[in-house]
């Protein structure tokens, strides 16, 4: 069956009409149903979370629980926001790494053995056509018993323009030839490389219009507070691009596009009996809608009119969860009565659909699956009408979620972040530092002693500056005295830095990693602080690694996924793989620059060249320099030109000892004859040096080595 990019078939139709009967009333009703109960088992399912993030949101506020019960005597109420202070700087460790060159950290490179194309193609432009250095080395395309069936009498010759695809236009008269190349001077090519750059530059290009980086810098930040991020996508949306034409008339080209968005964990509701996203059997997004909003759902793909119109018409039916209500009250901003007007409450299902349940919904399935047990399905339900459904359209089946925790917890779906590892430190902090307010207050200040049996009855026993009180007896000095209370604030705020120690240990982000200072010791030197800040980037590297396994990987073989099957550009596909970069961003751009830069030296020795990709080194060069390798690199089929060209605009070198030598050539093989004036060559009349040894002539039977030649190009360039 074939899917269009809004991922349903025409055979479908049958049960997606928006003239509603009564039979149809219960097959929606059957099935928005059934929505219901799983979404209220995860919700269930997630309560203990729920407060965990309460928590984690209140302390990153500053907001004291209402459950929080102080002492009378406790006057002060101030809230330490270390936990926010954390959370920054977690947050912004974790998006200085992810997109430290303003792009999405992926690649897409071919496999091992790249099926379709050649592997490696080359030229030498010192090689005459007609030549031949023997066989190279067995391409690994194609062997016997891949697998692969090729046409009658086919050979490499004939195969080789179809596998080198757009190549064979853009080279135009340059002799390629199949393989690497097997002599210095030689420029070995990677057909493969084409598409998996095109691949990779229309994912980032559709990633960038989608706003990629702004939804994960979202997930990011709810990665690091309450443990999980949370990214859809890639799906299919149809996006409006503004145009005028040639009169001034507004007439806007519309386009469908994949696109990603990101899920607050608040809205996200996974299968409670699953700890991935891979091992969910189903996911439903909530969400929160207007009446525009919803009725705009119209223009949307395959969601029924009709049904739409029936839950317009049945009213508002969001309500006020209770974390939402606690949120709010903390904010004093809660009133129910306006919160929740004109809202409207949306569940989107994505997940299997047992069968059974499908065929007592009513539901009359195309052919194809009629011996499938289970089906994998799209629902939309609102105010108990069905909205939407449709087939999974996605190939191979996929949920289109990617969740990555902060901390992996084994036996939850639900990460631990930041804010529930500093829970208890937070409280330890808050106490302590009310402790050396209060002391620091009550120490402050007097305690006035009154004995009013010394003073005129009445008087008002406020103490102020200036204050005058009337004496009817006594000794002076005896009737109003004040007593000094003793300072201890210094031993609380002592337990407040202890607190604040276990804060960094329990985190795994030490203090001066986000700009605090007394660092002693070591620390104070130049090479100690680069010691302390790489131990930090070590606490944010598994981090940085679970981005990589739960969320960059995910979503970029699913984008990957997309183009292959709904895209029609050929040129970008391919036998192609997708790599998360991330963990590679740790290292900071100035040493991976130098590390780079001395591989090139060392691969300089012609004996150790061969083995060097060269052009990959020159990109990632540019990358650790923050400049766009596209912009300051050539592309392959740009390289073999520009070193075709060269060879055929160098002048012509004369052989091996008829040129005139060179003081820096002792050995008579040419050169330019630079500052020796006209002193005589050997052979010549007036010389009168030693005559030139002849040449030594192999034993019989043996031929000497050809000479060497040079293209004038790096050896092993474009390997």
């Amino acid at each position: 069956m074939t899917y269009d990019v809004n991922g349903i078939d025409s055979n479908e139709s049958s049960y997606m009409e928006d003239s509603k009967s009564d039979e149809d009333d219960t097959i929606t009703n059957a099935l928005a149903d059934y929505v219901l109960h799983q979404y209220s088992k995860a919700e269930d399912a997630r309560y203990s979370e729920e407060n965990s993030w309460i928590k984690a949101y209140k302390n990153y506020r500053g907001i004291y629980s209402t459950d929080v019960q102080f002492l009378e005597t406790e006057k002060s109420r101030v809230f330490v926001k270390v936990t926010k202070t954390k959370v920054l700087a977690a947050y912004s460790q974790i998006v200085d790494v992810l997109l430290a060159n303003n792009e999405f950290p992926l690649t897409i490179n071919p496999t091992t053995l790249p099926d379709g194309v050649a592997e490696s193609v080359h030229f030498d432009p010192n090689e005459p056509e007609d030549s031949d250095f023997g066989e190279a080395p067995p391409d690994l395309v194609g062997y016997e018993g891949d697998g692969k069936i090729l046409p009658p009498g086919a050979t490499m010759d004939s195969l080789l323009a179809d596998k080198l695809g757009p190549l064979e236009d853009m080279l135009g008269d340059v002799p390629v030839k199949e393989g690497p190349g097997l002599t210095q001077s030689s420029v070995t090519y990677h057909p493969a490389m084409t598409a998996a750059k095109m691949m990779e530059k229309q994912i980032k290009d559709q990633l960038e219009e989608s706003k990629g980086s702004t939804h994960l810098r979202h997930s990011a930040f709810e990665c690091a507070l309450f443990g999980t991020g949370i990214v859809k996508g890639p799906f299919a949306s149809t996006k409006e691009y503004a145009k005028w034409d040639e009169e001034g008339k507004y007439t806007p080209l519309k386009k469908t596009v994949p696109e990603v968005s990101y899920v607050s964990v608040w809205n996200m509701y996974p299968d409670p009996n699953a700890s991935t996203i891979d091992d969910c059997d189903y996911v439903i997004e909530r969400h929160k809608l207007t009446r525009s909003q919803l009725r705009a759902l119209k223009n949307r793909p395959f969601f029924r009119e009709q049904a739409i119109e029936d839950a317009l018409d049945a009213g508002e039916n969001y309500t006020v969860k209770w974390w939402e209500s606690d949120l709010l009250e903390s904010e004093n901003d809660l009133n129910s009565s306006s919160y929740n007007s004109n809202r409207y409450e949306a569940l989107e299902f994505w997940g299997v659909l047992d069968r059974k349940i499908a065929e007592e919904s009513g539901i009359d399935l195309p052919g194809e699956y009629e011996d499938e047990d289970e089906l994998h399905v799209n629902v939309w339900v609102c105010n108990g009408e069905v909205l939407r459904f449709v087939l999974n359209p996605f190939l191979p089946r996929r949920l289109p979620f990617a969740a990555v925790p902060y901390e992996v917890n084994p036996y939850s779906f639900w990460g631990i972040g930041v804010g529930e590892n500093m829970d208890d430190t937070q409280t330890l902090m808050n106490g302590f530092m009310r402790l050396a307010v209060d002391n620091a207050v009550l120490s402050g200040n007097l305690l006035i002693e009154v004995d009013e049996t010394n003073l005129v009855p009445g008087q008002d026993l406020t103490v102020y500056p200036g204050k005058v009180f009337r004496r009817q007896g006594g000794a002076p000095g005896q009737a109003i005295f004040g007593t000094k209370f003793p300072n201890v604030s210094a031993e609380n705020m002592q337990l407040f830095d202890k607190a604040r120690v276990l804060a960094d240990e329990s985190t795994g982000i030490p203090s001066f990693s986000h700009g605090q200072t007394g660092v002693s010791g070591v620390g104070r030197t130049a090479a100690g602080i680069s010691m302390l800040m790489g131990a930090a980037a070590g606490s944010i590297k598994t981090v940085v690694k679970n981005f990589d396994d739960y969320l960059l990987q995910p979503l970029g073989e699913a984008m990957f996924a997309f183009n292959m099957q709904f895209n029609f550009n050929e040129d970008i596909k391919g036998d192609l793989e997708v790599r998360a970069r991330g963990l590679d961003s740790l290292m900071q751009n100035e040493v991976r620059s130098q590390r780079l830069l001395s591989f090139l030296q060392i691969t300089s020795n012609p004996v150790l060249a061969p083995f060097a990709k060269f052009p990959f080194i020159i990109r990632e060069i540019a990358k650790s320099m923050s400049l766009d390798p596209d912009k300051v690199t050539n592309t392959p089929e740009e390289m073999i030109r520009q070193a075709y060209l060269m060879q055929q605009m160098q002048p012509e070198q004369p052989p091996p000892g008829e040129g005139p030598m060179s003081p820096q050539d002792m050995t008579g093989g040419g050169g330019a004859n630079i500052g020796v004036g006209g002193a005589p060559l050997p052979g010549e009349e007036q010389f009168t040096g030693q005559p030139p040894m002849p040449p030594q002539q192999p034993p019989q039977g043996q031929q000497l080595p050809p000479e060497p030649t040079n293209a004038g190009l790096p050896p092993g360039m474009l390997q």
